[in-house]
Order: structure tokens, then sequence, then C-alpha cells
């Protein structure tokens, strides 16, 4: 049997979460990517470790994927981007938490808020990324190659390709107008 749970986070809730993140956005300042991934992947692993709920766990399996955009060389995340996603690491490298990580049941529990929240903020370059990692996945399978072989630059020419072919039938079918020539037609 599941249970859902339901958390209404007021705007003030919502204020001190930012509040929190901006902290630790600037504590990180000091530190480099790498040691910001390794601290996120450190928590990764006292996740795996403890006996955190499947809740946590899911909403913390987030933070791979985020540590998945940085690191993956084909994706070639840009500069504003990579800034973003390690903005949102950088909570994940705080020693001290609102909720004692060490706190059986619970102690993951802000984080797994916390990653919630950003990754709304993070979607359309967490979407974008997948839809990456799915086109990779399956373009090197009908190609028979590796996916490291296949990059960003691939995945955006099969893009353009793709929404060349659409625009070309759309306009042998009379630009999705319904009728086979438009009446204003000049060509």
């Amino acid at each position: 049997m599941t249970m859902r749970i339901v958390l209404d986070l007021s705007e003030n809730d919502l204020h001190h979460f930012r509040g929190l993140a901006k902290k630790a956005m600037e504590t990180a300042q000091n530190l480099s990517p790498d040691e910001i991934v390794t601290g996120a992947k450190k928590l990764l692993k006292e996740v795996t470790d403890s006996e955190a709920s499947d809740f946590i766990r899911e909403r913390l399996e987030q933070i791979r994927i985020l540590i998945n955009m940085i690191a993956d060389e084909g994706w070639g995340m840009q500069d504003v981007g990579r800034r973003r996603v390690l903005a949102a690491l950088a909570y994940f490298n705080q020693p001290e938490d609102l909720i004692p990580d060490h706190l059986p049941g619970i102690g993951f529990l802000d984080d797994a808020i916390m990653i919630e929240l950003l990754c709304r903020e993070l979607k359309p370059e967490m979407d974008a990324y997948q839809d990456f990692v799915n086109y990779r996945a399956t373009e090197a399978r009908r190609l028979g190659k590796s996916e490291p072989e296949l990059n960003r630059g691939d995945y955006l020419e099969a893009r353009e390709k793709a929404l060349l072919s659409r625009m070309r039938r759309r306009r042998r079918r009379g630009g999705g107008t319904g009728s086979v020539k438009s009446p204003f037609s000049l060509f």
C-alpha cells in the first residue's frame, strides 16, 4: 500500500528555501566545480547507504541527472547552464542542513524538498538533456556506434532535419489550411 502526502509550501516557506539556496551558492563560490560535484556525490552515497525512504531516494536521484549533465562531454553544457546546475548542486555541499541528515527517516527530507524545488527551476535544462540522452541511445543503436561517438552537434543537426522535413510536409499539404494551395499563393 502507498500513501500520498502533499506539502503545501507557503510563500514564506519558499522564501526560506530560496534563502538557504542563496546562502549555499555564496558559500560555494569558494569551491571548484569538482568539489561541488564531489559533495553532491557524497550525499548520494550517504542516501544509498542509509535507510532513507523511497520518496527521498527518488527525489535525490535527480541529483545524479544534474551531475551527469555536467560530466557528459557529448552534451557539452554551455557556461550559463553549467553555472545554474552547479549553483543547484552547491546546496548539497552544506555541512549544516535544515534537518540533520543523521536523523532516521526524515534526515534527508529537506534535501528532497530542495532538489524538488531546484529541479522545477532547472526543468528546461533537464528535459533538453533527457531528450539528448534518448536521441543518443537510439541513434547509437541505429548506426551501430557507441553513445560517446554522438554529441550535441549531431543531436541539433538531427532536430534541424526533422524540423525542415515537417515544414516541407506541411507545405505540400497546403500549409495546414486544408486546401491544396493557398488562394494567395505567390509560389
